[in-house]
């Protein structure tokens, strides 16, 4: 915190120098891309304020007022409570850091009455909704990643790090060569999900921009309706620009480049808007997102199986004990308890 004896340090774009400390500290692009469109709504808010606009640094504890409850009536309770918590990380931060001199957002935060729900109750939607849903989806690209997020339950970044040869499986139709990891020798139509990729890490000779979570590697089956998403998009999968060979790849502006999980957001929630199930300022609670695919995965399948144990295997939540038991048994438990419970979607 910044004392008498010392002079706040001069930033120009004080959101800039916080997202970059953020960057520095190891935050995910999604998370600095968050913390970046609250910040700059809340910096036009104070722009265009009543009276005098002021800029960030020089707001005050009832600017930050006003901004928190502009907010209510168009955002969930819990999301004008993240989007109140972020203001208040920024100043706390610059504040300690010495580049701001207080920070009015505490008190704000302290006694507004919105609070983050950290286990919201999510839109219940059924297999057969689910399967209209992608049955609306018509680019082989688009579908494959939906398909591939609907029918493993693994996160978005999971996905976008999938390289060509973690996937093994017979696509006869399709003129493309790959080999698979030895990881998956003897066991065909399945997904290699790696704990291995982080963000700012070079794996297969490509530096990665998102990170897995998984706690150990985890095997995924393939079922019939994956594979042929799958094939339709591996027919018209353009070169790679990576060495490394991506699963999913660009076909915009990054024409061949590893798609992003920003990319895929966008595309799971232009989808869900054009159904309703996704609406601006709606949390957790309402919107469909990549998120909410893990989240139906996981709900469906664990009722359907009754065996929590492979359901946490496949998503990679359990600790070595537990995944070396389904590891040594992938092909007599998981691949047969997947495929008897496994719901239809195409």
């Amino acid at each position: 915190m910044a004392t008498d004896a010392e002079t706040p340090e001069v930033v120009e774009d004080p959101i800039a120098y916080f997202l970059d400390d953020q960057r520095y500290h190891g935050k995910s692009e999604r998370t600095l891309e968050a913390y970046e469109r609250v910040l700059r709504q809340f910096e036009a808010f104070l722009a265009d304020h009543t009276g005098s606009p002021v800029s960030p640094e020089n707001a005050g504890r009832r600017e930050c007022m006003a901004w928190v409850h502009s907010l209510r009536g168009r955002h969930e309770p819990s999301t004008v409570a993240t989007y109140a918590s972020y203001a208040h990380r920024f100043y706390d931060y610059m504040n300690r850091v010495g580049v701001f001199e207080s920070n009015p957002m505490a008190l704000v935060t302290e006694e507004m009455n919105e609070s983050i729900d950290t286990n919201p109750t999510r839109r219940d939607l059924s297999v057969a909704e689910m399967r209209s849903f992608v049955g609306e989806i018509d680019h082989p690209l688009e579908r494959a990643v939906i398909l591939t997020l609907l029918k493993t339950g693994m996160r978005v970044g999971e996905l976008c790090n999938l390289d060509l040869r973690d996937l093994h499986t017979d696509v006869t139709t399709v003129e493309i060569d790959w080999t698979p990891r030895v990881h998956l020798d003897a066991r065909p139509d399945s997904l290699y999900v790696s704990a291995e990729p982080a963000r700012g890490v070079v794996v297969n000779g490509e530096e990665r921009t998102a990170s897995n979570k998984r706690k150990r590697e985890t095997v995924i089956p393939v079922d019939a309706e994956l594979r042929r998403a799958l094939e339709p998009w591996l027919a018209i999968r353009p070169d790679a620009v990576s060495p490394a060979e991506p699963l999913f790849l660009d076909t915009g502006d990054a024409w061949g480049r590893r798609l992003e999980p920003s990319d895929v957001r966008y595309i799971v929630e232009r989808h869900a808007r054009e159904r309703g199930w996704y609406r601006t300022g709606g949390g957790a609670a309402e919107n469909v997102t990549p998120h909410y695919f893990r989240h139906f995965f996981t709900t469906h399948l664990r009722d359907r199986t009754g065996d929590r144990g492979v359901v946490k295997y496949l998503r990679g939540d359990v600790a070595s004990d537990v995944i070396d038991t389904y590891t040594h048994n992938w092909g007599d438990q998981v691949r047969s308890v997947y495929e008897a419970n496994i719901y239809s979607l195409l």
